[in-house]
């Protein structure tokens, strides 16, 4: 057998074999193996605060899902505008997702980062979670009419945190006393990297008010050094059965949060459809549930198509909301 007729049939069997593995890898091969490596949640919050947890017990249940390490990375500052800055400029490969908050439909309305849902594409939303009024357990109002009777008899003299300015805790203050018809600058805004910190901070008697929502506050709830004076929702909380709301009080005023996994503009598909099975696999597994019910937060799922649904709707009706109460720029 000559050297030439080797030759020949062996640049055909190499030809083959790249042939095959041309349509092997990319309709075979390589499908179904995402994740190979690490994948990085960015949390656009402080650590200790219902973002951070949240975030936690995801990569928790998606570590046992993907059999890959899943790691939380907080990157806070701007209002939300670093971490949503960060999960909406990293590559689109699917390594690196933001748990989104509600400050992805505000940050741009006040001129924060120039970052909105457009930048971003919805894997799936996965909880809610109504504001409250927080007081020290100490402060001299038992009530939430006090409370407001003394804001407009001292108008400036309170301050009040829980997020940067222009964020969810910061709306829902402006909102509350914008429908009870006192100024919203009449408690003092004072950013804060998350609700954690800025609790820690009414301890210490630097502010007045936490609006945060109540499982954020719920350890210093229990332990007696804060009282929720209310909670702005349409039904009260499971775990809280003995704060009114709002509007049980005559005010006509209900707002909270939302959490929701994104991922960088470019995405392949396949990755997001990936991402969206694990995250519907978390919202039914016991142990999420468990924790979630265990900490006051409310599953409300949705997928990719409703959860950009969602979005379009919340960022219109958030730019109107701030721009009626002068938070819009």
């Amino acid at each position: 057998m000559s050297a030439k007729f080797l030759t020949k049939n062996f640049m055909v069997v190499l030809s083959l074999g790249f042939w095959v593995l041309a349509v092997l890898v990319p309709n075979g091969l390589a499908q179904g193996k995402y994740p190979t490596r690490a994948i990085s949640i960015i949390c656009p919050w402080g650590a200790g605060g219902a973002t951070d947890t949240i975030a936690r017990i995801v990569a928790a249940v998606m570590e046992k899902d993907f059999g890959q390490p899943v790691t939380v990375v907080n990157r806070t500052g701007g209002g939300g505008a670093v971490g949503h800055t960060t999960g909406a400029t990293a590559a689109p490969d699917g390594y690196t997702i933001c748990l989104s908050t509600t400050e992805l439909s505000m940050m741009h309305w006040m001129g924060l980062a120039q970052i909105s849902y457009k930048d971003m594409k919805p894997v799936a939303r996965l909880a809610t979670n109504p504001a409250g009024v927080n007081v020290r357990a100490d402060a001299p109002w038992k009530k939430l009419m006090e409370l407001q009777d003394y804001i407009r008899a001292n108008p400036g003299k309170l301050k009040a945190s829980g997020v940067g300015p222009g964020g969810i805790w910061d709306l829902a203050r402006a909102g509350w006393l914008n429908t009870v018809g006192i100024p919203v600058q009449a408690v003092r805004w004072v950013p804060s990297n998350g609700a954690a910190p800025a609790l820690q901070e009414m301890m210490a008697g630097g502010i007045d008010i936490v609006p945060c929502s109540l499982p954020e506050a719920r350890a210093l709830i229990e332990a007696k050094k804060v009282k929720a004076l209310a909670v702005m929702a349409d039904q009260r909380a499971e775990l809280f059965p003995e704060v009114p709301t709002l509007k049980e009080l005559g005010v006509n005023w209900a707002i909270g949060a939302w959490w929701g996994i994104t991922v960088p503009k470019g995405t392949p598909e396949d990755i997001v459809a990936a991402l969206g099975k694990s995250i519907e696999k978390i919202v039914a597994d016991s142990q999420f549930k468990e924790f979630m019910k265990k900490n006051g937060f409310t599953i409300s799922y949705k997928n990719a198509s409703d959860f950009e649904k969602f979005l379009i709707e919340d960022d219109e009706s958030k730019g109107k909301l701030m721009k009626e109460i002068g938070l819009a720029k």
